[in-house]
C-alpha cells in the first residue's frame, strides 16, 4: 500500500461529522502532510537514482558534514533529524556498512556512541547536495503537484 498516494489522496476528503465540511486547520494540516509526503518523496526518488541514498541516509551525512569534527553523538543526530533512536539506529547501520560513516565509543561517555563522517561519506554527502537543493528549490514553494510516486521498496 503506498502511503504516499493514501496521504494525497486523503487531504481533501471530507470527513466531518454533520456538516459534510472540513474546517480550515484540518484543510491546512492534510495539505501540510501532503506536502510532506510529495516533498520526501520527491527528495527520497533524487537522491536515490542519483547517489544510491535515501532522504534520511543523507540528511544524517549532511548534519555531520555541518559540523567541525564531522562527529556526533547518536542521541544528538536523532534529535537533528527527527528520527527514533532505533530507525537512526539502522539508517547508521547501513551507512557504516556503505562505508561512509564510523562508530566510535564516546570518549567522555562511555555509554555513549559517537559517529564520524569518513572521508568517503563527505564526499558522496558534497556530490548528493546539488541534488537534494534542486528538489528543495523545485518543489518547497513551488503549487503541491502531488506526483511523486515512490520507488518500489528495496526491503528496508
Amino acid at each position: 500500500m503506498r502511503v504516499h498516494a493514501i496521504v494525497t489522496g486523503m487531504a481533501a476528503t471530507k470527513v466531518s461529522v454533520g456538516t459534510g465540511e472540513t474546517n480550515a486547520d484540518v484543510r491546512e494540516w492534510r495539505e501540510l502532510l501532503a506536502r510532506h509526503a510529495d516533498l520526501t518523496c520527491a527528495l527520497d526518488r533524487a537522491l536515490q537514482v542519483g547517489h544510491s541514498l535515501g532522504m534520511s541516509e543523507y540528511e544524517v551525512l549532511e548534519r555531520l558534514a555541518e559540523l567541525p569534527e564531522h562527529s556526533a553523538k547518536v542521541a544528538t543526530i536523532a534529535k537533528s533529524v527527527h528520527l527514533s533512536q532505533s530507525a537512526l539506529s539502522r539508517v547508521i547501520g547501513r551507512l557504516e556498512v556503505a562505508g561512509l560513516v564510523e562508530r566510535h565509543m564516546c570518549p567522555e561517555d562511555r555509554r555513549a556512541i559517537n559517529v564520524r563522517l569518513t572521508d568517503e561519506g563527505l564526499q558522496l554527502q558534497g556530490e548528493a547536495q546539488p541534488t537534494q537543493r534542486r528538489v528543495l528549490a523545485d518543489r518547497l514553494h513551488a503549487p503541491l503537484v502531488k506526483s511523486c510516486e515512490p520507488l518500489p521498496s528495496t526491503g528496508d
